[in-house]
């Protein structure tokens, strides 16, 4: 409804994570700097915890993103609420691999055959589990570990990424040997006010702005109000768009700001 309005081409504050979208701020490029590091080099596990609505997503899309078909085999789990039974399973499924029925000790067989059929291509194996706070059963953890000790002359068989929200940290240092297997860990924080202000300048930038938009008393509100969580600046920003352009204000100000909580 504002687009038109404010000059955009695009809403630029979607809480969907689009790449294209994602602000680099100095924490969010050294994490990501960390993980790719991290991966490219085969370095057994790597842990990003956060908390909720502060990017960890969008970095996932970022590290996909970084990582060429021809050089990666990647599988992605989402929100990991299946019991051990059916983990190896469902990480067969999302390498596209054989996914006939098995018992575990089965498909145990058979990710370690898919897995070194890729590193003999000189492909590395890449899974990547996000909300891995989710995870309730012990026996997961340990077929994770278990992944991690399979090698091929020195490679490992597997790199495992796991982002979750901070209790993530506590449940993995519950099971010593897995925790120690993590190379690289982060943990995100939410924005100060010069990265809010920057963090909505850019947004608006790629959804098409070519002027100001909000005022300096605005983002500063909007810092305040949202405690640099990026999920709710995204909703105060995108308000505040829609109630500036029902109210046919020239600029968002503090006043705008307030009317969209």
């Amino acid at each position: 409804m504002y687009l038109e309005y404010w000059g955009l081409t695009e809403k630029p504050f979607e809480n969907t994570p689009d790449p294209k979208f994602f602000y680099s701020s100095q924490m969010h490029t050294e994490a990501l700097t960390r993980i790719l590091y991290a991966i490219t080099n085969n370095k057994g596990c790597v842990l990003l915890t956060g908390e909720y609505g502060c990017g960890k997503t969008a970095i996932v899309r970022k590290v996909v993103e970084a990582l060429s078909e021809e050089k990666y085999e990647l599988a992605l789990l989402n929100y990991p609420i299946f019991s051990s039974a059916e983990f190896l399973g469902e990480v067969l499924f999302q390498y596209g691999a054989d996914t006939s029925p098995g018992s575990k000790l089965e498909l145990f067989h058979r990710m370690s055959a898919f897995g070194f059929e890729n590193l003999k291509k000189g492909k590395q194996n890449v899974l990547m589990i996000d909300e891995a706070q989710l995870i309730e059963d012990s026996d997961i953890f340990e077929q994770m570990r278990l992944l991690l000790n399979l090698q091929l002359e020195d490679q490992g068989l597997i790199t495992l990424f796991l982002v979750g929200q901070p209790e993530l940290r506590e449940r993995i240092m519950m099971y010593p040997q897995l925790d120690q297997r993590v190379s690289v860990r982060y943990h995100l924080h939410y924005f100060a006010q010069d990265d809010v202000m920057a963090y909505i300048i850019h947004r608006l930038r790629i959804g098409g702005a070519t002027r100001e938009i909000f005022t300096p008393d605005a983002l500063t509100l909007i810092s305040k109000i949202s405690h640099g969580v990026p999920r709710r600046i995204n909703n105060i920003c995108d308000v505040s768009l829609l109630e500036g352009s029902i109210s046919r204000v020239p600029l968002i100000d503090e006043t705008i700001v307030r009317k969209s909580q």
